[in-house]
């Protein structure tokens, strides 16, 4: 079923609908790859401080396992977090490609009986859906970091305690 052609020329609002919605797609992409690329720097800092604390203390044998645990915790995390700003990525760089081709063939909807327009519907729709798969799969791998993260802080925080209440 194709979209009728009057449609498009009674109603301006009917091409903005097929237009704004990759747009704003790729709006929400650029925000969260923004806020990934500022957590991967916080992964980074935080390595940075794991390794001057490394330096500046001899650490005590019980509490070697746990700071290697937190190290290639936030070494996995920086990882994961990688995987995760790919995965925006494509999906911005499909949902700006789906946006390109939707107002092409918006343009171009008096052809909607030739083949290279429906080609180009479908390359629409493949880049629509490659771009949702790709925010899928970036915001799995944001959960995950964040899961590691928060592994992180619940074992600083047990450590907290057990020295406070050692002192105590």
């Amino acid at each position: 079923m194709s979209p009728d052609p009057l449609t498009f020329s009674q109603s301006p609002f009917a091409v903005l609908t097929f237009i704004a919605a990759p747009a704003l797609l790729t709006n929400a992409s650029s925000v969260l790859a923004m806020s990934t690329i500022n957590r991967m720097l916080r992964t980074r800092d935080r390595m940075h401080d794991l390794f001057a604390e490394s330096k500046a203390t001899k650490l005590a044998q019980a509490d070697a396992p746990r700071f290697l645990g937190q190290v290639a915790r936030v070494e996995k995390q920086a990882m994961i977090l990688l995987r995760a700003l790919r995965s925006i990525y494509v999906a911005l760089a499909a949902f700006a490609g789906a946006t390109l081709v939707t107002l092409l063939g918006a343009s171009l909807a008096h052809f909607q009986d030739a083949l290279w327009f429906r080609l180009l519907t479908g390359l629409g729709l493949l880049l629509g859906f490659s771009g949702v798969a790709g925010l899928v799969f970036g915001c799995a791998n944001l959960f995950h970091a964040t899961q590691l993260s928060l592994m992180n802080i619940r074992e600083e925080a047990e450590m907290i305690r057990e020295k406070q209440e050692a002192g105590a």
